[in-house]
């Protein structure tokens, strides 16, 4: 019983956080994301490489075969956010911090 709750719970994780980047890397691609970012005076390319990377890995996150490699590569690009967020003097990176343990949570689990 404990188990199935286990693996419920992780799954229900998996799902809302492959989703949940999906909608808001969708959202970075946009154009209008390039008005807001080009406000780090990061370059633009940097925000694509952000935004597909994290479409790549929710979608890989929602295909239960390459779940983890999804997750792991998630774990790359919101460590990379960090980095940036950082680099730019913006310290507020809790969200990110909480997709990171998502992430790896997953990863370790689904690596199994």
């Amino acid at each position: 019983m404990h188990e199935s709750r286990l693996k419920t719970a992780l799954t229900g994780l998996q799902w809302t956080l492959g989703l949940v980047i999906l909608v808001e890397a969708i959202h970075f691609v946009l154009p209008g994301a390039r008005r807001d970012f080009a406000a780090t005076r990061m370059p633009d390319f940097l925000r694509m490489i952000l935004a597909y990377g994290e479409i790549a890995g929710s979608i890989l996150l929602l295909i239960p075969r390459t779940a983890a490699r999804g997750a792991w590569l998630l774990l790359g690009v919101f460590l990379l956010a960090i980095v940036v967020h950082l680099l730019d003097g913006l310290y507020n990176v809790g969200n990110l911090a909480i997709y990171v343990a998502a992430a790896w949570a997953i990863a370790a689990a689904r690596a199994r």
